[in-house]
């Protein structure tokens, strides 16, 4: 499908009428995308013990853009680049990648993986905080702000006091820059709705190809790559699973739901990410889920019911 296609001009039409409700199918994607991104703490954790920051983030990015434009290509898909539209997915690729994944990076070569899902999941407060400032059919609503503070509270409360008391500290600077990452992340999910009349497959490709550029000097300034010892098998997996699976597909996912569904339902994947590592941990590595966790589960769940607005709806319905 191109982007010019009959199919594409329909959805244009839908997506900028504003956001549309999270019917299932959304939920559904939402719910692989923090499956996928839930791996990615993972993936990075293993990759930054051999590769330093600024390697990884252009390996994750460049393998995530050549996935994707393979994918492209045998679909036909297709973006009517121009200046403007390139200094804008340039725009994107800084606010949404760079510094980003930059951060995250960092920080996690002294943080638990545990405390980065906590501070990770302040991405739909400042992302609600955005969206109130730069937009004008994303605007506060109780359901919004009591929904996120449900779903914040809800990861704090799976992760355990054990956790939140490494809050501060000597790792504070860490801390910061996660915390940072997630600012970055609330400024480029609004920033993403400019390209809703864009195919999110060719949005994802031209993102991340515009941060394979933009990183490729200050890489070959500052770690001089070719110098550094080959990596390890497991090493090599872990970047390929980052650039291809919690890069590349991640990403056409994230614009679709950016496109259908609006920069704050899109943060919402973060208080999912966490929920998905722990299942995976049970599910794969036996491991066993405790009372807590499952408590974070269901205040989460009231979050994102919150947000949805639905359950009340019936529920005022119900007793009208």
């Amino acid at each position: 499908m191109t982007a010019s296609s009959p199919v594409h001009r329909t959805g244009l039409a839908t997506s900028l009428a504003g956001p549309l409700p999270m019917a299932p199918s959304d939920w559904g994607a939402l719910a692989l995308l923090g499956l996928i991104w839930g791996g990615s703490f993972f993936f990075g954790k293993v990759a930054i013990a051999e590769i330093p920051p600024l390697t990884m983030v252009l390996t994750r990015v460049a393998i995530g853009a050549l996935a994707l434009w393979v994918i492209a290509r045998a679909r036909g898909v297709h973006l009517p680049l121009n200046r403007r539209l390139m200094a804008e997915f340039m725009v994107l690729a800084v606010i949404a990648n760079i510094i980003p994944f930059g951060l995250i990076a960092w920080s996690q070569q002294h943080l638990p993986s545990g405390l980065s899902s906590i501070l990770n999941a302040a991405t739909p407060l400042f992302t609600v905080l955005v969206a109130q400032a730069f937009t004008h059919d994303e605007k506060f609503t109780v359901g919004k702000l009591v929904g996120v503070s449900l779903g914040f509270l809800g990861v704090a409360v799976m992760m355990g006091p054990a956790l939140l008391g490494q809050l501060g500290g000597h790792q504070l600077p860490a801390q910061l820059a996660a915390i940072g990452a997630t600012v970055s992340y609330g400024f480029a999910a609004v920033y993403s709705r400019r390209f809703r009349h864009l195919p999110p497959l060719g949005i994802a490709m031209a993102q991340l190809a515009s941060s394979s550029l933009l990183l490729l000097p200050a890489v070959a300034l500052i770690d001089r790559p070719w110098l550094l010892p080959a990596p390890s098998l497991p090493v090599i997996g872990a970047l390929l699973g980052l650039g291809v699976l919690s890069t590349g597909l991640a990403y056409i996912l994230y614009f679709r739901i950016v496109g259908r569904n609006g920069a704050t339902n899109i943060s919402l994947v973060t208080f999912l990410v966490p929920v998905s590592a722990i299942l995976l941990g049970a599910l794969v590595l036996d491991e066993a889920l405790e009372p807590r966790e499952f408590a974070g589960f269901a205040i989460i769940a009231l979050g994102l019911a919150a947000i949805d607005g639905r359950p009340a709806r019936w529920v005022r319905g119900k007793m009208g």
